[in-house]
């Protein structure tokens, strides 16, 4: 089977499952809720001269039976056990990390829109909380396409929600879902992925720019090339000074699972193995270098390092405020 067939049927699989991939109209009339007191909001520290911030938008749920392609589910159930976490549901959150660099304001992805999960769409009033409005954000970089990483850009109505910024996105990850003939290809479940893009993109025509592998997208914030969840998945290295962090997107889904475990492979990995060699790349990393880093389904405040533990890693959640 060619390689390409093989993302395609893969990713097919995975879309047919769970939701957040989709660009559902019925899905996109759930009205967001509010969140309530006790939901955490933002968490902000200081990178060199840049402030970092993240933004929590809230969550979705599933099932963990059938969410790693190659563990037995009592593996993946004992795992989560000692994480105190459920497996049914397993909980999912969603969070996107902001840089303010005295240049620009920079969204890293930009959440659901309250458009997906009924328990979704809460990072615009963090942002507003962390007195940050969606007029002021200047710059958005993608790190993939996914349904929950870009259906913040428009409202229900597919109105632009960021008047002001430019859209940076990996040149891969627009080239694979703007390519009419891979769409007209794609397995059907998966079609509905190419509209969403089409569609959350169409609004912002010629502020759009196509950045490559391993570039800086601007001072201070270069591309790493991290394919495997998407053709195109890409993380970013944030350095000021001698102070570096790493935006990890989803190299790994919850950390609980993935890092501690880098040889699994989430059913929404559309080339499962190129995944996992990136991830493992990108975690050595962190831990060697002890940089701090950000994962968008991590437990929030998301923010963090990577240790080594035993055969794989785990993630130690920030304590630090820095004078903020």
């Amino acid at each position: 089977m060619h390689r390409r067939t093989a993302m395609l049927g893969a990713a097919s699989a995975a879309l047919a499952l769970p939701t957040l991939l989709r660009s559902d109209p019925a899905l996109a009339q759930a009205p967001a809720p509010a969140p309530s007191p006790g939901t955490p909001g933002f968490f902000r520290f200081r990178l060199g001269s840049f402030t970092v911030t993240t933004l929590f938008d809230g969550f979705f749920q599933r099932p963990a039976a059938g969410f790693i392609r190659n563990a037995e589910a009592t593996d993946v159930e004992r795992v989560l056990r000692e994480s105190f976490l459920s497996p049914d549901p397993l909980r999912i959150p969603y969070s996107v990390t902001m840089v303010q660099t005295g240049q620009h304001t920079v969204l890293f992805d930009v959440g659901t829109g309250g458009q997906l999960a009924p328990t979704g769409g809460w990072m615009f009033a963090n942002m507003r909380a962390a007195g940050v409005t969606p007029e002021q954000v200047t710059l958005i970089v993608h790190s993939h396409f996914h349904a929950d990483h870009i259906s913040g850009l428009t409202t229900r109505e597919n109105q632009v929600v960021f008047p002001n910024a430019e859209i940076a996105v990996p040149e891969p990850e627009w080239r694979f879902w703007t390519d009419e003939g891979q769409a007209s290809r794609a397995p059907e479940a998966m079609r509905p992925a190419f509209a969403g893009v089409a569609r959350r993109f169409g609004p912002y025509g010629n502020r759009i720019r196509q950045f490559a592998p391993g570039t800086e997208v601007v001072a201070g914030i270069r591309s790493i090339a991290a394919h495997g969840h998407t053709p195109g998945h890409t993380v970013f290295e944030v350095t000021d000074g001698n102070q570096g962090l790493l935006v990890l997107g989803d190299t790994t889904n919850r950390p609980e699972l993935f890092a501690r475990n880098p040889g699994w492979h989430a059913i929404f990995d559309m080339d499962p193995q190129a995944a996992e060699a990136n991830r493992r790349a990108l975690l050595d990393r962190a831990a060697t270098d002890r940089l701090a880093v950000t994962g968008y389904h991590f437990p929030f405040p998301i923010a963090g390092r990577i240790a080594r533990d035993g055969q794989g890693y785990r993630f130690v959640a920030a304590d630090w405020i820095d004078g903020i």
